[in-house]
């Protein structure tokens, strides 16, 4: 593939060094990524806080700005499309879906306006309140949709009067180095800089005292470290992390009618989605014919290169994500569940693993506890609607979870009873524009998407006038 550049206070930013960006579907490194230095994380930081100075008062031009990176987007939409399935492995079609949020975003945070509240106005005292953007923020971003989580950050900061240093995955640098190319000509330099490089580039960058936020996607782990590294500096985060999303199929669902949402809903990207369904609970009477119509659909799916427009599901993006789900589906073998489909790796190059779905598992095992983030879906048995909201409930995790019934009212009355950021009823990972994005528990701090995610990248003033 052709070279990728960091971009730093509104240029090309060469490096001494670089690393490789592996193609999962082959397991070849398909290109080299700059490595960035510490001298450069201070370079984009410093170039964020002067940027800010002017950024933050000139709405218009911001509104044009994100307007005319939508349309950037557009116009390159097939040459980042591969760039995305090469580096991260999904299917073309996906990656297509993915820049299509991307714009989306993009279009909607440019209309978005950060309101203004008169609290009191009367003969003697005048009470406003403002929210004015929080300063420059870090943003630090997963592999599995690299330019999509990204942007989702990106496309509110900017919105709000912020500007971003923004560093995405060592395994998925590409998109969102060409993004930041893509960036130079619309924006002002320094409000936007694109740093890769190792985790280290990351710690970097949440020490930093010029970053007023970090906002952060990933494993809980990270997290927590990334809370840690903050709190000394004060620093306001945004945490987005896993999730290890239920779906509970009531007793008057019918399975014909769910089973292909369901199966999409697990396996999309591979299952590489922090909100994907990552285990079913189902009544026993409609148990087997759940399982007999996944295993149907997973034996069918057709599993390959992402390039190729006749793949549904590609690799997996990485190889340490390849040896979890191996780990995971054997250590469940080996505690009793068994595989009605798939449950091996796929012979030949590349990180491909079958779909595989798991029966005679419960509560306890480490592929129902854990977020298994690959192409795998345990099915479990449940006999009451208190038990399994019960079971549904007891984990760390509360990103997202769905309800499936004939009888919508019935699931939107369940629905507040479960312990997750959103809950979905007759569908799953489905959003209409402004609709806020987060987790409870350990699946994260705060909420992307809407004026909600616009806000959180502004803070509180309260102007108080005395006439």
């Amino acid at each position: 593939m052709s070279e990728f550049s960091m971009t730093i206070d509104g240029g090309q930013a060469a490096t001494e060094t670089t690393f490789p960006v592996t193609n999962p579907a082959t397991g070849e490194v398909m290109a080299e990524a700059p490595e960035s230095s510490r001298a450069q994380v201070d370079e984009a930081m410093n170039a964020s806080a002067r940027a800010f100075e002017s950024w933050q008062h000139d709405r218009p031009l911001r509104q044009k700005a994100l307007k005319d990176l939508a349309s950037a987007v557009e116009a390159n939409l097939e040459e980042l499309a591969e760039v995305i399935t090469m580096e991260e492995g999904k299917p073309l079609g996906e990656s297509r879906s993915e820049l299509g949020d991307v714009v989306n975003d993009l279009r909607y945070f440019s209309t978005l306006e950060v309101p203004a509240e008169i609290i009191r106005d009367d003969e003697r005292t005048a009470v406003r309140v403002l929210r004015r953007p929080i300063g420059p923020v870090a943003a630090i971003t997963p592999w599995n949709f690299p330019l999509g989580t990204a942007v989702a950050k990106i496309a509110p900061a900017l919105a709000a009067g912020c500007t971003v240093v923004l560093k995405p995955s060592p395994y998925t640098p590409l998109s969102c180095l060409r993004f930041g190319e893509l960036s130079r000509s619309v924006l002002p330099a320094g409000v936007l800089s694109v740093l890769s490089g190792s985790n280290e580039v990351g710690s970097w960058m949440t020490e930093h005292p010029v970053p007023r936020m970090v906002s952060f996607t990933g494993s809980v782990a990270t997290g927590k470290r990334i809370a840690a590294a903050s709190a000394p500096d004060l620093k306001r985060v945004t945490l987005e992390l896993g999730g290890n999303d239920p779906a509970i199929v009531l007793d008057d669902a019918v399975i014909d009618d769910i089973a292909d949402a369901l199966f999409a809903n697990a396996f999309a990207n591979c299952g590489q989605v922090c909100v994907a369904i990552k285990r079913v609970y189902v009544p026993d009477a409609l148990h087997d014919e759940l399982v007999d119509a996944l295993v149907s659909r997973a034996k069918a799916a057709k599993v390959g290169d992402g390039r190729l427009e006749a793949s549904e599901i590609g690799p997996l993006c990485n190889q340490m994500q390849f040896d979890r789900v191996s780990e995971l589906v054997g250590d469940a073998q080996s505690r009793g569940a068994l595989v009605a489909a798939g449950g091996h790796a796929i012979e030949g190059p590349g990180y491909f693993f079958e779909p595989t779905i798991l029966t005679n598992v419960d509560d306890g095992l480490r592929i129902v506890d854990e977020e298994q983030f690959g192409p795998v879906l345990p099915v479990i048995r449940y006999s009451g609607i208190d038990e399994v909201l019960k079971r549904a409930n007891a984990t760390h995790f509360g990103l997202g979870a769905s309800i499936w019934t004939s009888d919508a009212e019935r699931g939107s009355a369940l629905a507040p009873r479960v312990d997750s950021g959103t809950v979905w009823v007759n569908t799953h990972q489905s959003a209409v524009p402004g609709q806020p994005f987060g987790g409870v528990k350990w699946s994260g701090i705060g909420v992307e998407g809407g004026p909600w995610g616009l806000l959180s990248f502004t803070e509180v003033q309260a102007i108080h006038v005395v006439k």
